[in-house]
């Protein structure tokens, strides 16, 4: 059989099937590439258990509460429909701000909005431009949720925002920058390759890649050093064979991932 990183991934977590978990260990026991990957995907493993859950942000409350207040105000004042539901959702989140389930009550309430609003309008209402007022409205309420998710205290919630970027059609520089500044800051490595992956779609976007090449000196995480060693690559971005070479200088001799490091850098720099 051919090495497989994945498959080392799945017998690592016991994952395999009995007869792939056998074909994979009598591949294991003859391939020293293999058996290099199972010792640095190990390595990094152990890495991951002693990370620790950050605290809660003191201030993450009245930052989104000042974000949905700047929001309320860039609103139609004379849409009341739309400004009852802007207060639900501010007593809603007032009232719960740590379930989970807030956020699932949060999106059935903005469809029956939505729902109101379209089938109590008369036919002559119900025109395209009704309907694209209302679609630009939802798609305004899911940018509100992903940047206050973003702070959300709970990595499981940033992940969630995290995801919520896939629904969002025409994404705005405002979430690209909290993307960046989660891919460069967040404490939770797993939310930072989450994030990383997001922002691949919007790698056609000089910004983008420009930050992409900055954030390798940003990252501590083998896993995450690993995974922009893989994207640059992808994008053949040369620019990153600099930053890389800054970080092999400033890693230990130890890190799991030197040699993929070593390896990026010598295939950028064909």
């Amino acid at each position: 059989m051919k090495c497989d990183k994945e498959r080392v991934t799945h017998w690592l977590n016991n994952q395999l099937i009995d007869d792939e978990r056998q074909e994979f260990e009598a591949h294991l026991a003859k391939c020293t590439a293999c058996q290099q990957e199972v010792k640095e995907a190990r390595e990094v493993l152990n890495m991951l258990k002693q990370i620790q859950v950050p605290e809660p942000s003191a201030d993450m409350e009245v930052r989104f509460q000042g974000m949905l207040d700047a929001y309320k105000q860039s609103v139609v004042k004379n849409d009341n429909a739309w400004k009852n539901f802007i207060s639900r959702l501010q007593q809603l989140w007032s009232f719960q701000p740590k379930q989970q389930l807030g956020y699932s009550i949060v999106l059935v309430i903005l469809g029956i909005t939505v729902g109101h609003l379209f089938f109590n309008k008369s036919p002559k209402d119900n025109s395209k431009e009704q309907i694209a007022a209302l679609s630009s409205k939802v798609e305004d309420m899911r940018q509100v949720m992903t940047l206050s998710l973003l702070e959300n205290p709970s990595a499981s919630e940033r992940l969630r925002a995290v995801s919520y970027t896939e629904e969002i059609t025409n994404i705005n520089a405002q979430i690209i920058d909290a993307l960046l500044r989660t891919l460069n800051e967040d404490p939770n490595v797993n939310v930072r390759l989450v994030t990383l992956e997001a922002l691949i779609k919007y790698s056609d976007q000089p910004r983008v890649r420009e930050e992409l090449i900055r954030s390798i000196a940003n990252q501590e995480s083998p896993l995450v050093q690993s995974a922009l060693a893989d994207i640059m690559i992808r994008l053949q971005e040369k620019r990153s064979v600099e930053e890389f070479r800054h970080l092999l200088k400033n890693t230990g001799a130890d890190n799991p991932v030197k040699p993929k490091i070593e390896k990026t850098i010598t295939q950028l720099s064909l």
